[in-house]
């Protein structure tokens, strides 16, 4: 009896063109949406903006429009829900005009060609960035409901390129916006490079780039105020491996955990070893319960020596080590990483989602400092012309 499945490649190589194809479809009538979604919301403002009567009156409008569209449409069109595509026509229309000029003339052309998305000559192949700056907006009508949540538009653009980038689901991007990956990235980063956050979205183009202030933990379900064992925070972390490498950011595939080393018949162990593709490295994550010590910088530099020497191929950069530990003491970090010849850094975890308002006064400081920093160098040669 033949076997029924013999031409299973066959079958997968079929499947797998039927599912990038209809992933292809759901994206473009996400975009679709989103993009009418747009125009929709334009529509209401400028029928708002007639007069003062009609403004007015608004709410009653826009209650006797959601009526109708039921009516017609189905659900998807409350009074909430209009309110809430209004509020997007207003949060985006300042960037889009400006920066990404939309025309009406192509929504026409969205309308009236709907296989445009698919209409190439390889469909399948087609990355969709290309069309993603055409229309502008590149994620789904979920996502942007989240996005519009977020006050700060250099915050919102930084979730917005990152969710496009890393194709962050909703969950996804309404944690990272929870946790405030923006204000935690920004406050490990040199005053100079904050603003490029919001225009380029987190790079990685040296060993810094990957350091939060702090790691947030709060997928571990673990209590702040209780009292782990690195092996349990260790355990906890590898059940929620997709999760923490999330967190850690870009890049980061998993390696290995309780890598052993041997120095002169002694073993030692380094809790976590990952490989960061963009930076070609690999990174070593030692896990501490307390304050960031002395000793933990040196541990740390004999493994990265180690991996230096005998594990890297030829390729690989020199390896980064992080050590994660429930506060890291800023002298302590600064005599004990400092004059290294290996790349150690120190940051602190938390097991909570940090207090928002905290992050981004502190964020708000560090920009005003360096404008004024700037203002002062500026006047810097005048001051030296008078003398």
């Amino acid at each position: 009896m033949e076997n029924k499945h013999i031409h299973s490649e066959l079958y997968v190589k079929i499947a797998e063109l039927l599912e990038q194809s209809f992933q292809r479809v759901a994206q473009s009538v996400n975009l679709t949406m989103v993009y009418t979604y747009y125009e929709i919301g334009r529509h209401i403002v400028e029928d708002e903006q007639k007069g003062a009567q009609r403004a007015k009156y608004g709410k009653a409008v826009l209650k006797d429009l959601s009526e109708q569209l039921t009516e017609r449409f189905g659900n998807g069109y409350s009074y909430e829900n209009l309110k809430l595509i209004r509020k997007f026509f207003i949060t985006y229309k300042k960037r889009v005009n400006t920066v990404y000029p939309i025309s009406q003339t192509l929504f026409l052309e969205l309308k009236t060609n709907d296989n445009q998305f698919i209409k190439t000559e390889n469909p399948i192949s087609q990355s969709s960035e290309t069309l993603s700056q055409k229309l502008q907006f590149t994620l789904s009508w979920s996502h942007y409901i989240i996005l519009m949540r977020v006050e700060n538009p250099d915050a919102r653009r930084f979730y917005e390129i990152e969710a496009t980038q890393q194709q962050w689901s909703v969950r996804q991007l309404a944690r990272q916006c929870a946790s405030s990956l923006y204000e935690r990235l920004a406050l490990s980063r040199e005053k100079t490079e904050v603003m490029r956050l919001a225009y380029e979205g987190q790079t990685i183009e040296k060993p810094t780039d990957l350091l939060k202030n702090p790691f947030t933990l709060e997928f571990l379900g673990l209590e702040e105020k209780s009292i782990y064992s690195e092996t349990v925070l260790e355990n906890r972390i590898l059940s929620n491996l997709q999760k923490f490498l999330l967190e850690m950011g870009k890049g980061f595939l998993f390696e290995a955990r309780q890598k052993r080393f041997t120095f002169d018949e002694d073993s030692f162990y380094v809790d976590l070893v990952l490989y960061n593709r963009l930076l070609r490295c690999y990174v070593l994550i030692d896990l501490k319960m307390g304050d960031l010590r002395i000793e933990h910088a040196g541990q740390m530099n004999a493994y990265l020596n180690y991996y230096k020497t005998e594990v890297n191929d030829e390729g690989d950069n020199p390896p980064v080590g992080i050590i994660l530990c429930a506060t890291s003491r800023d002298v302590v970090a600064e005599y004990a990483l400092g004059g290294l010849s290996n790349q150690v850094f120190a940051s602190h975890y938390v097991y909570y989602i940090p207090d928002k308002e905290v992050l981004i006064n502190e964020v708000r400081a560090l920009l005003e400092q360096e404008i004024n920093e700037n203002e002062a160098q500026a006047q810097q040669p005048d001051s030296e012309e008078e003398d």
